[in-house]
């Protein structure tokens, strides 16, 4: 039994409506609703209740937290609420995987397999589609470094400053971009090394792969 039948289950053999049930539970009657439909209506996402709010639905129902837990199957729960933790104990943050890739050969598709070196795992709500290795000191005054990880968030064009992963070359670097009516400036953070210029026609073999989101540094 899912924890919308047991509440509903609970409500009609003790004939109670929503808004008693939520008495009750000293909880509010949308919230009893949403829960009984098991869809938050504006997130059109499955609700997750905390712990306290288990707590209070079980202590409506004159049930422990232990027995609402066993008569219910697959409980949502926010696992994440700061309830279920002791003070010295943080929970980590969740993650996803995103393909770390090398250089890239002009033409192919930038998630292409032949182009993964490897999956890197970074917090799931960092907007980046893939990441790339850095090769060099050309970003040096933006803290990027000789094989720092970036993370690149796929996008076919960026604003004037912005730092982006740029195909050049046949091979991805990381430049700040600017550009102009008939000419594209690639520009490295670092005063030893000049700016890229490309004029007029040399523009069409320039590709933005996306734009730099965040980035790791390796110790060394």
């Amino acid at each position: 039994m899912t924890l919308k039948d047991l509440l509903i289950s609970y409500r009609e053999r003790n004939n109670l409506s929503q808004r008693q049930f939520a008495q009750k539970c000293n909880l509010s009657n949308g919230y009893i609703s949403m829960l009984e439909k098991g869809i938050n209506p504006n997130t059109k996402l499955p609700v997750t209740p905390t712990i306290p709010v288990l707590t209070k639905l079980a202590s409506g129902m004159n049930m422990t937290l232990h027995q609402l837990f066993s008569a219910a199957d697959d409980m949502p729960v926010d696992i994440l609420s700061p309830e279920l933790y002791a003070d010295n104990i943080i929970p980590l943050p969740q993650t996803k995987k995103i393909p770390l890739l090398g250089s890239i050969a002009c033409g192919e598709p930038i998630l292409a397999e032949e182009n993964i070196e490897d999956f890197v795992k970074l917090d799931k709500d960092i907007p980046a589609d893939f990441a790339l290795r850095c090769k060099g000191d050309s970003m040096i005054t933006a803290r990027i470094f000789d094989g720092d990880i970036v993370y690149i968030r796929q996008q076919p064009d960026v604003e004037n400053g912005e730092i982006a992963a740029v195909l050049i070359d046949n091979e991805a670097t990381l430049k700040k971009v600017y550009k102009f009516p008939n000419k594209i400036v690639l520009s490295p953070c670092n005063p030893v090394y000049d700016d890229l210029i490309y004029m007029e026609e040399q523009c069409n073999n320039i590709r933005i792969l996306g734009k730099a989101v965040a980035f790791t540094s390796i110790i060394k």
